[in-house]
C-alpha cells in the first residue's frame, strides 16, 4: 500500500471521527428553545436542499434548531419533484417548515424568503454542514453591533486595474475578522442579511438564472455592493465539516474548478459594472 493511499485513508479516517463528534455534540445541546434573538424583525434561517442530499440533510437541520439564539423560523425550501422524497422524519420535524418554490437551483435557499419576507432578517444556510450551537448567535450580535451583512466565511476580492482578478487568485477564507467594499461572502458557513441590504434585482430569476446561474454567493455580492452594503466578516479562519456522503454534487467545487464563478464575474460586470 503506498503512501498516497495511506495518507487518504488517515484522512478519511478523522474526518469520520471529526463527524462522529459532532453528530454527538448536537444531540447533547438542549432540547428547548434558545435565547430571544433581539431584532427589530423576524429572525428567518433559510435554506434548501434536494432528493440526493436528504440522506444526511437530518443532521444539518438538527444543527440550526438547537442554536443558543432562537430564530423564529426555519424555512426549508424544495422543488416540488422532492416533495415524495423527503423522508418522513424531516417531515416530523416541528421546528422546521417545508415549503416549495420553482427549481432555482441554490437560490432556493433565499429568493422565496426574500420575496415572501422581504422585511425579515434572513439567514441562509448549506444543507449540507455541521453548524455550531453559536452559530447564529454569533451572526445576530454583528447585526445588534451594525452590521447589514455577516459571514463567519469570507474572500478577500483581489483587483486587476479596476475590474476584479481571477477568482483563483483572491485570498481565500480570510483569517481574522473585517468589513469592506472587497469582503465577499460566503454562503457554505452561513449569512445573515439585513432588510434592505440587497439591490431589490436579487429576486429577478430571469437575470440570476441568465448571469449566474450557479453562482448565488457571486450574485448576491453584486447584489449586496450596488447598494452599497459592505459584508462583515466575523470570527477566525473558518472550517468547514461536510456530512459524509453529502459531496456527490457540489456547486462549490464546480464554481472554482470549472471557472463557474469567473464566468459569472464577467457576465455581472458586463451587465452591471463594477460597482463603486
Amino acid at each position: 500500500m503506498g503512501k498516497p493511499v495511506i495518507r487518504d485513508a488517515f484522512r478519511r479516517f478523522k474526518h469520520r471521527r471529526r463527524i462522529a463528534r459532532a453528530l454527538a455534540e448536537i444531540e447533547a445541546r438542549p432540547q428547548g428553545q434558545g435565547r430571544p434573538h433581539g431584532l427589530p424583525s423576524q429572525l428567518i434561517v433559510s435554506l434548501t436542499s434536494y432528493a440526493a442530499r436528504f440522506g444526511t440533510l437530518e443532521h444539518t437541520l438538527r444543527a440550526v434548531t438547537r442554536q443558543t439564539v432562537q430564530p423564529d423560523r426555519v424555512i426549508l425550501w424544495l422543488d416540488e419533484a422532492d416533495r415524495d422524497a423527503l423522508p418522513d422524519a424531516i417531515r416530523r420535524m416541528a421546528a422546521v417548515q417545508v415549503a416549495f418554490c420553482p427549481d432555482w437551483r441554490s437560490y432556493k435557499k433565499i429568493v422565496p424568503t426574500l420575496l415572501d419576507h422581504p422585511d425579515a432578517h434572513i439567514v441562509t444556510a448549506d444543507d449540507d454542514v455541521h453548524y455550531p450551537a453559536d452559530w447564529l448567535e454569533g451572526l445576530v450580535g454583528a447585526v445588534h453591533d451594525g452590521a447589514r451583512i455577516a459571514c463567519h466565511r469570507a474572500h478577500r476580492v483581489m483587483m486587476s486595474g479596476t475590474a476584479p482578478a481571477p477568482y483563483d487568485d483572491w485570498q481565500h477564507n480570510i483569517t481574522a475578522p473585517e468589513e469592506s467594499p472587497l469582503v465577499f461572502q460566503t454562503g457554505v458557513s452561513g449569512v445573515i442579511y439585513a432588510p434592505g441590504s440587497l439591490h431589490p434585482d436579487v429576486t429577478r430569476d430571469d437575470l440570476f438564472t441568465r448571469l449566474a446561474p450557479s453562482a448565488d454567493d457571486v450574485w448576491l455580492y453584486w447584489m449586496a455592493r450596488l447598494v452599497g452594503t459592505q459584508p462583515r466578516k466575523i470570527g477566525p479562519k473558518a472550517r468547514i465539516l461536510e456530512w459524509e456522503g453529502s459531496q456527490t454534487t457540489n456547486l462549490r467545487q464546480d464554481n472554482r474548478q470549472g471557472s463557474g464563478n469567473d464566468r459569472a464575474i464577467a457576465a455581472l460586470m458586463d451587465h452591471y459594472g463594477w460597482p463603486e
